[in-house]
């Protein structure tokens, strides 16, 4: 053989499945996985060869909670998401939280492009489709870095069928948005979201949701959903409302599973503040409960205690609703500083826990990684002050890392227990910038699972960790073409070092760097990365119609 053959050998082979490794070889030819082979012998000939002697052979990782759905349609792509194939990432599931760039009509376009998601995008979309094969169409054209499997958004399906944005919609509406979910199923979709925590879907009745997952259920497409409280207290209830905020969310979602028989997939499964801690314990055992139950549900989660969302996340709707007014008046400022007192104090927030990755104003590239507090101490403000200064100057686009997701440095138990769970998935939930300080989980989610996590903590064996970052996470939403090593199956491969691999962590205000270990990366057979450094031009993923 030769040619358009690759032959990887003497490699230690994980196959996805979970099953332990074994020492073999792995031939690649014409995109596909032609043939595994155990040490015996002499190995087959081939075009080229690869010596994986010492290293692990797996296959690529997928980042089953994605938004690079928002970046794959513009030919500027592949500078930003370079750092996601550098660290094993092969394919990308899109569409989360319950917004997706399809499908869309004219006026809801204009909504779309004001939505959370978007608004934290640097490159800009021309929105020239409308239908969700439109969309596919559309990266498809534009030759993706990786491969992409897509959802459909619950929000931004609901912007382009109602005009009711908030409460119940109309019959009619009702029964065109679920119509618009359908037939994004038929044009390639793979499963359906939600972002509760989020305008409108935050507004939805439960009636409506029960709507939407009946559908997906009736598919066979499973439902991820960003819950609508991710921490002991949220604005999304009532402050009356005594009990853990979080909690009955995940209540309320677990009931719509058991009622409609949906796949659920709870989204970034963390719990957010300090006092949101001590609630990680029983949350857990309800999605124990309700899989003893034999409800169908699992987690996903990144390996960090901090998040990546828009400085506005912390701001009540009646503050923004006052536009340019709320930040001059005396009293609009004075009773939202009483609130943000108080809501940080009840969830466990401290202003020191919010960190600039980009203050979104020409000139301020200095605030960049620095926490609030320093930055009040460097202006001479109050971190309130602050706060609200980078929101005024910048149209609320300052985009920031808010920690105590989970845990913070030295107090791991809870984001400890979530991934050591059977039924979690990992994820990157990254937004991707040009400039600024980055999400670490961007540049080190996958080594850092199999580094720290199964090399030298042991959570799970490394076996385990990549099956749930491979064959589980394709299983979860009908990806039948890869996530594991087997002839006939896409060559999508990592290759590493299992005695280097790990992530590169911040340091203070000093960012994260490209992992170690990862030495080479294929995408349907052609290698996107070598040496660990992303090979410039490569384009080799495929968008995957589900």
């Amino acid at each position: 053989m030769g040619g358009t053959t690759t032959l990887i050998q003497n490699g230690s082979i994980v196959d996805g499945t979970g099953a332990p490794a074994f020492t073999g070889h792995v031939l690649i030819e014409n995109g596909l996985i032609s043939a595994i082979l155990k040490v015996n012998g002499k190995p087959p000939q081939a075009g080229r060869v690869i010596d994986a002697s010492g290293l692990v052979v797996a296959p690529g990782f997928i980042d089953m909670h994605s938004h690079s759905d928002w970046l794959l349609p513009s030919p500027e792509h592949p500078g930003l998401m370079k750092c996601l194939l550098e660290q094993g990432i092969t394919t990308v599931v899109g569409g989360n939280c319950g917004f997706s760039p399809a499908p869309l009509t004219a006026d809801s376009v204009r909504l779309l492009e004001e939505s959370p998601l978007q608004s934290m995008m640097e490159l800009p979309l021309d929105y020239t489709w409308r239908s969700m094969a439109g969309f596919l169409d559309h990266v498809e054209r534009t030759k993706p870095v990786v491969n992409m499997a897509q959802v459909v958004g619950h929000s931004t399906v609901r912007l382009a069928s109602s005009n009711v944005l908030r409460g119940p919609m109309p019959p009619d509406d009702m029964n065109a948005c679920l119509d618009s979910v359908r037939q994004s199923f038929d044009e390639g979709a793979c499963g359906l979201s939600f972002g509760l925590g989020y305008e409108p879907g935050m507004y939805s009745p439960l009636d409506e949701i029960e709507a939407f997952c009946s559908v997906a259920a009736e598919a066979g497409k499973p439902v991820t959903v960003h819950l609508k409280a991710l921490s002991k207290i949220s604005p999304t209830y009532p402050v009356t409302y005594l009990k853990p905020h979080n909690l009955r969310a995940l209540k309320e979602m677990l009931d719509v599973a058991r009622a409609t028989g949906c796949r659920l997939q709870l989204s970034h499964f963390i719990f957010v503040g300090r006092n949101s801690w001590s609630t990680a314990g029983r949350g857990i055992q309800m999605v124990d409960d309700a899989r003893r139950d034999g409800v169908d549900v699992m987690v996903d989660a990144f390996p960090y205690t901090c998040g990546n969302t828009t400085i506005n996340v912390v701001l009540p709707y009646w503050f923004l609703s006052m536009g340019e007014e709320g930040y001059t008046s005396f009293w609009a400022r004075l009773r939202l500083r009483a609130e943000l007192e108080i809501g940080f104090r009840l969830v466990g927030f401290m202003y020191h826990d919010f960190q600039v990755m980009d203050a979104g104003v020409e000139g301020w590239e200095d605030l960049n990684g620095l926490r609030i507090t320093e930055i009040a101490k460097k202006w001479g403000e109050t971190s309130f002050d602050t706060l609200l200064t980078l929101s005024e100057k910048s149209g609320g686009e300052t985009l920031m890392l808010f920690h105590t997701y989970s845990g913070e440095p030295g107090r791991e138990d809870v984001i400890e227990s979530v991934l050591a769970h059977e039924s979690c998935l990992f994820e990157t939930d990254v937004i991707l910038r040009k400039k600024g300080y980055p999400n670490p989980a961007g540049l080190g989610t996958f080594p850092r699972v199999l580094g720290l996590y199964a090399r030298d903590k042991k959570l799970f064996e490394m076996s385990e960790a990549i099956a749930r970052m491979t064959y589980k996470s394709a299983e979860r939403f009908g990806i039948t073409d890869r996530g594991i090593l087997e002839p006939g199956r896409a060559a999508d491969i990592v290759i590493f070092d299992p005695e280097r691999i790990g992530d590169s962590p911040p340091a203070g205000s000093e960012p994260a760097k490209r992992p170690e270990g990862i030495k080479h990366v294929f995408i349907n057979g052609t290698q996107v990365v070598e040496e660990g450094a992303y090979v410039e031009g490569t384009a080799a993923g495929r968008v995957l119609r589900l």
